[in-house]
């Protein structure tokens, strides 16, 4: 398992949305880097997030979101 630029970059992306309530997310403005804009393009594609500019996470993401911390917290 390799684990590519795209997929780190969707990873860093899903890492910054605020964990303290569900009804928080983040708005990726146009003029953010091409990496950015198009890491949050695939998370929306991939039903991550209900927005391709960002928005709030999905059931999935929360659940992403939660295995993310986990791996973080036992490798750090």
């Amino acid at each position: 398992m390799a684990f590519d630029t795209q997929l780190m970059a969707e990873l860093e992306l899903l890492a910054k949305f605020p964990r303290s309530s569900l009804h928080q997310g983040l708005k990726i403005h146009s003029s953010a880097d091409q990496s950015i804009l198009a890491a949050a393009e695939r998370l929306f594609e991939k039903g991550v997030i209900d927005r391709p500019d960002g928005g709030y996470l999905t059931d999935l993401g929360h659940d992403l979101l939660a295995h993310i911390d986990q791996v973080h917290g036992a490798l750090k």
